[in-house]
């Protein structure tokens, strides 16, 4: 039988190639990935690939979806490998130095905005920027600050906020690296140090972001001390939620409210001091 040429290849043919690899392979999602990762390549929506199914691929997408698909099959996240992720209303460009932003930290956004007008907000640990940007882009009013101890995040943080003309300040520094705000929002390295993860997380996102000691509560500590503003909304791990309640208190939060994500799962602790 004879091969067809990489130009002659169809949508359907290389979306049921990559779903037989990708289902090999152990991948969660096969039939999603292979189409996020296609219409990626064709430059068009998802739509387009069921709308037309026998649209050839010129030889530079095929051999650009050939090699996504090793990519995926080898577990690297899909956003990795298209370079971005939809955040809010954002699309932002992420790498192997940012973790990649997940809904469940849209409530992080989602808790900050009933904010005061002009209230000055620190996104402690900012990483692509994901919290701080969104926060802008609802909130123009608010002056938002960044922070992460990497500075290569940062870099990646400051190209999404020059690509999508958003004013956010980004501070290399630790926790709120001593700034002056009103209000902090966080998503923190949470994650129990021997916990069992897929190898998209373990193999590939930054383990700065994701580690929080044994108990996964080291970072968090910290930043419920180091937090003076009367506000601090907080991404946690599942089974946190009393924990940090209990060190917000100690740290003299009088008013808590818990956010649990679409899987029914507590996910922010919302903390307000007494003014």
């Amino acid at each position: 039988m004879t091969r067809r040429p990489l130009a002659s290849t169809t949508v359907r043919e290389a979306l049921d190639s990559a779903l037989i690899a990708l289902s090999a392979s152990g991948v969660e999602t096969p039939r999603l990935d292979a189409e996020v990762l296609l219409a990626h390549a064709l430059g068009v929506d998802r739509g387009m690939l069921i709308a037309y199914p026998d649209r050839d691929l010129t030889g530079e997408q095929a051999r650009w979806f050939i090699d996504a698909s090793r990519r995926r099959r080898m577990r690297e996240p899909v956003a990795y490998i298209t370079g971005f992720k939809g955040f809010r209303r954002l699309d932002l460009q992420v790498d192997r130095r940012v973790l990649i932003p997940r809904p469940e930290t849209e409530h992080l956004v989602e808790a900050a905005l009933s904010l005061p007008v002009g209230a000055r907000v620190a996104d402690v640990g900012t990483g692509s920027g994901a919290v701080a940007l969104a926060l802008k882009d609802e909130r123009p009013d608010l002056i938002v600050f960044g922070t992460d101890v990497s500075a290569d995040a940062l870099d990646v943080a400051r190209s999404n906020a020059a690509r999508l003309g958003l004013d956010v300040s980004f501070v290399h520094g630790n926790l709120t690296a001593g700034l002056e705000v009103d209000a902090v929002v966080s998503n923190p390295p949470y994650v129990e140090q021997h916990a069992a993860l897929a190898p998209e997380i373990t193999q590939y996102e930054p383990a700065l972001a994701l580690y929080g000691d044994i108990d996964g509560l080291s970072v968090i500590r910290m930043l419920v001390k180091d937090v003076r503003a009367p506000f601090l909304a907080l991404e946690h791990g599942q089974g946190q939620a009393d924990a940090i309640g209990e060190l917000a208190r100690a740290a003299g939060f009088v008013s808590m409210e818990r956010v649990r994500d679409l899987a029914g799962i507590e996910r922010v602790l919302v903390a307000q001091r007494a003014r």
